[in-house]
């Protein structure tokens, strides 16, 4: 296996450089034809790789990727999950070079979708090549890749109810995550969940001149910016009654082996360039960022935001918040908890409109079980040293999904880093990562199938 590997290396990166040109932008109707390109591409290397069955699956979105290898009825069969969409690339001008043109720098490949998640999924795609084309395939493997994850996956519950005999399987593997280091390798045990919603406040039917009406009318965009500030209090909570009603806290226990996670503060705050770091009092950064909720602003609008001035009172202004959820908190609940407290904070001059966009479940994978033990083997064969398991601080809504609706658990075995920048300018992914997790993955393949026997 690792003989094929190194013969292939270049054909390998060639051909993710070749899914990374095409802009698969999910949220941006533009693209729509190049979402489906992508789509197409990896249809035709999953046949390549030698898979069977490859074909696109229609939904009211964008297509679904599927394709399986069979081995043998008795053996266990692994599901890869992954998604060939990926997140808008403004603001373009801080690129420093085209966020569809892939340029490789300091052993890295920068691209939109690098990391996420193109790079990593297509990992799975190799890997599998590298099992099949060695004979090395030790159990039955199911390939669905989708193209609407950076959107809320808005179509994926119906056609995996639809599909459920056809998805069937014993473990979902999914590579949509990060390690500690290239030094320190670490599993994911846990994601956050997520409420999105958008909010307007509208004041005056119309723009109205600031020097003829200011003062005498609200401003919808300092109304917003005030209601916004008073969703944390001085100590970092959230300020909406009940937030915190559900939340599962950790025992101390619990919270002393996830600080065994290596952490530099210091190196932190310099690689993001800020003086300091801020969160909810009581709590460390690494748990700000993993195993308690948060809420933030996404974007916010509103006014004349040209060149040059205008002396402008907007009729409106715009938000979008994102609130992070963990275990025992449901997306449902708190979009209400918050569409409820952020109209009942509004003043008389404004009315107030909340807009929810998607959400998804946390989720949460026993360190104990068979799966997590064959992902952890597998990364100690490859590094020379057992990963440390950590709580992510992302979410991946589909992972509920898939235990609610097949019943089976995900492991996140993810190889990207924290500074890939995944969602931002500059995106990135390591030549070492994309080529350690092609190394990697067939190491599950074998602990695996030889912990259910």
């Amino acid at each position: 296996m690792t003989t094929y590997l190194e013969t292939n290396k270049q054909r390998f990166l060639d051909e993710l450089l070749e899914l990374l040109r095409i802009p698969s932008v999910s949220a941006d109707s533009t693209f729509k034809g190049d979402v489906r390109r992508a789509a197409e591409f990896v249809r035709d290397k999953l046949t390549a790789a030698g898979l069977d069955n490859a074909t696109l699956y229609e939904t009211p979105g964008h297509p679904v990727v599927y394709a399986e290898k069979f081995v043998d009825a008795a053996k266990p069969t692994v599901l890869v999950y992954g998604h060939y969409d990926v997140q808008p690339a403004d603001p373009y001008e801080l690129w420093h070079t085209p966020p569809f043109e892939p340029t490789i720098r300091n052993e890295r490949i920068y691209a939109r979708g690098a990391c996420d998640d193109k790079g990593q999924f297509y990992m799975h795609i190799k890997a599998i090549e590298a099992m099949v084309a060695t004979d090395g395939l030790p159990c039955n493997v199911k390939v669905m890749i989708e193209g609407e994850e950076e959107v809320g996956s808005d179509h994926l519950g119906l056609f995996v109810t639809e599909h459920r005999d056809m998805l069937k399987a014993d473990v979902i593997l999914i590579s949509d995550t990060s390690i500690i280091s290239n030094e320190t390798p670490s599993l994911e045990m846990g994601l956050r969940g997520l409420s999105y919603v958008e909010v307007q406040v509208t004041g005056p039917n119309r723009d109205l001149h600031s020097g003829v009406y200011g003062g005498g009318v609200a401003n919808p965009i300092n109304v917003l910016c005030e209601m916004i500030a008073s969703l944390h209090d001085e100590n970092g909570r959230i300020t909406i009654p009940g937030f915190y009603d559900n939340v599962a806290d950790l025992t101390d226990t619990e919270r002393s082996e996830l600080a065994k996670a290596p952490f530099d503060l210091e190196e932190y705050k310099r690689d993001l360039g800020i003086g300091d770091v801020m969160g909810e009092t009581g709590y460390s950064t690494n748990e700000h960022t993993s195993i308690r909720p948060t809420l933030d602003v996404n974007g916010i609008w509103g006014g004349y935001t040209g060149e040059g001035a205008k002396t402008v009172l907007p009729s409106k202004a715009s938000a979008k918040i994102s609130m992070r959820l963990v275990p025992n908190q449901t997306p449902d609940e708190i979009t209400e908890l918050f569409t409820r407290h952020f109209k009942s904070i509004a003043p008389a001059g404004v009315t107030v409109e909340v807009m929810p966009h998607h959400g998804g479940m946390p989720y949460v994978t026993p360190v104990d079980s068979v799966e997590f033990e064959a992902a952890s083997k597998a990364m100690e064969e490859a590094w020379g040293k057992k990963p440390i398991p950590t709580r992510g601080g992302g979410s991946i809504p589909i992972t509920a999904l898939f235990e609610r609706e097949l019943g089976v658990k995900s492991i996140l075995m993810g190889f990207g880093l924290d500074s890939d920048a995944l969602h931002s300018p500059n995106e990135s992914y390591g030549l070492f990562n994309f080529y350690k997790g092609i190394e990697t993955i067939p190491y599950f393949y074998k602990y695996y199938s030889a912990l259910k026997q």
